[in-house]
């Protein structure tokens, strides 16, 4: 893949704080693409696993997308409503992200809506490009192919001039 220069991210106010926002459309139910997104096994696909009981309202994140070794982060359950919202906190070491989900389902096709409350000091630059890595990802392996052939070499640095615009007057 050569690099790109598209973003498909924006930065929306939602309750009073700057969110980065991004879509992916899927040819699939509602269900099927919020399995993808929260059953363990088909994250560990495209990003990572979780650990632990959903229900406690806690569970470990481990993002072997990155690193097979990668050390947990506490995800804070605090919205889910299956096939529809999820909406959830990562634990403090990594600078606390809120990070949120809809699924809005159009006929036969479901529309994603993904999102991250930006902090002041989030770096959108690295963030959105990140972002729009993973969701290809998650993309290639709903449509039955390895997460690897995204390669993130295409989204960093191609991308950051884009997201650093996007925020520049905000």
């Amino acid at each position: 893949m050569t690099d790109r220069t598209d973003i498909t991210g924006t930065v929306t106010d939602i309750d009073g704080h700057p969110n980065l926002v991004l879509t992916r459309t899927f040819a699939a139910r509602a269900a099927d693409v919020w399995r993808e997104l929260t059953e363990s096994a088909r994250l560990e696909r495209w990003i990572g696993r979780w650990e632990g009981d959903p229900s406690t309202g806690h569970v470990a994140f481990f993002m072997t997308a990155e690193d097979d070794e990668a050390p947990p982060e506490e995800y804070t359950i605090l919205e889910c409503d299956p096939p529809r919202r999820f909406a959830g906190d990562t634990s403090a070491a990594t600078g606390s992200w809120h990070l949120w989900f809809e699924l809005i389902e159009k006929g036969e096709a479901t529309l994603l809506v993904f999102g991250q409350r930006l902090n002041p000091e989030d770096e959108v630059g690295s963030i959105g490009p990140g972002w729009e890595f993973y969701l290809d990802r998650l993309m290639a392996v709903h449509k039955g192919r390895d997460a690897a052939t995204v390669a993130w070499s295409a989204y960093f640095p191609a991308l950051q001039p884009a997201y650093q615009r996007l925020v520049a007057g905000g």
